[in-house]
């Protein structure tokens, strides 16, 4: 199933790591792609993080990445703007991680008078931002989000992520936004374009079947389901998204490259 497969884009958290663990085999696996002849890269769609975090979580586990190795769902956000809306304004929904990454990429970010309303996993939320971001929607702005994940799992359990901001301002404002990460064809496209490949030289593996698995399964990729991290057999088994290949850990894809 992986013989046009040229590069595996990895899950972070649940996939390769757990808490402060990565997953027993996970380390092996990656060196066993790259002895394939094949690569492999992060994709986080956690649009609070920065490269520089995820880099330093990960040598902190003892596994140092190069920066080009980890993408997330911001980098997506920003092509996506600027390729489909040049020169336009936005204003912007998170915190200083997400405002670095887009003022590096050259997305010209306003306070007033948006063109475009870009919410993204803000951990610096505040009323006054929601007042604003409500009325920029309500007066017909261009409305755009990171991703839709619901919770962002944490060392103690969950915090409200970006997909529950979407149901806020939808409450609101009866607008949902254009969602750019996974699964959504954005990454795909983003991902083609970042490493010159076609969609059939790409598999996705993760452990959230919204969005890691039906990122590969709505747009013609292989998507391996982990069950090492949020996805149990109960939810499985009542979820209609069915991915390529279900293994109980990243270290069982060796076996099949």
């Amino acid at each position: 199933m992986f013989e046009k497969t040229k590069y595996f884009i990895i899950d972070m958290d649940g996939t390769f790591y757990l808490g402060d663990t990565i997953i027993p085999g996970s380390d092996a696996c990656l060196r066993r792609i790259e002895q394939t002849g094949r690569d492999y890269f992060f994709f986080s769609n956690n649009s609070s993080n920065s490269v520089d975090i995820c880099c330093a979580r990960l040598a902190k586990l003892g596994f140092p990445t190069p920066r080009e190795k980890v993408m997330l769902s911001s980098f997506v956000a920003a092509e996506y703007i600027l390729r489909e809306y040049p020169g336009r304004t936005v204003y912007l929904l998170g915190n200083a991680n997400l405002y670095d990454c887009m003022r590096s990429a050259g997305v010209p970010l306003v306070q007033e008078n948006p063109d475009i309303v870009l919410l993204g996993f803000d951990t610096d939320l505040t009323y006054e931002r929601i007042r604003k971001a409500c009325r920029y929607l309500a007066n017909g702005a261009i409305y755009l989000a990171t991703h839709p994940d619901v919770n962002c799992p944490t060392a103690d359990g969950f915090i409200p992520d970006t997909g529950s901001m979407i149901e806020l301002f939808a409450a609101s404002t009866g607008r949902r936004p254009t969602v750019l990460g996974k699964p959504m064809l954005p990454t795909v496209e983003y991902l083609m374009n970042k490493l010159s490949c076609t969609r059939e030289e790409l598999a996705f593996v993760g452990d959230r079947l919204e969005t890691d698995i039906r990122v590969g399964v709505d747009h013609g990729v292989p998507a391996v389901l982990v069950m090492s991290g949020v996805t149990d057999d109960e939810i499985l088994r009542r979820s209609t998204i069915r991915p390529t290949l279900t293994l109980p850990a990243l270290r069982d894809l060796a076996s099949y490259l």
